[in-house]
């Protein structure tokens, strides 16, 4: 249960980073609104999950989640330019978190 809480702590990561975004520096009401309750329902999440997980691994993975979709939603929803060095550096930040859980992560 901890795994998919985190992992669902990871998407709403990503939310409040594009709320973040969209806010234009906390001038915007509804973006900004968006933002502080998923920063909090996200960390929340971070902070049960952790309570049972180890550090590392739920970390890189909530960070991998969040970093990863905020990346590919930038680029497919907001403009962002899309290179191959930014697929490639997406596919390696799924890598290194996979990696971390089977290495000992459970």
């Amino acid at each position: 249960m901890a795994w998919i809480v985190l992992m669902i702590s990871g998407v709403l990561e990503a939310g409040w980073a594009i709320s973040l975004k969209l806010s234009n520096g906390f001038t915007r009401l509804w973006p900004s609104l968006s933002f502080a309750v998923l920063a909090t329902l996200s960390f929340a999440g971070l902070a049960w999950a952790m309570r049972v997980l180890p550090a590392g691994p739920a970390y890189a993975v909530w960070t991998g989640i969040g970093a990863a979709l905020t990346a590919v939603i930038g680029m497919v929803w907001l403009n962002d330019p899309v290179t191959t060095i930014k697929i490639v550096s997406i596919m390696l930040i799924l890598a290194g978190v996979v990696g971390l859980n089977l290495s000992g992560g459970h």
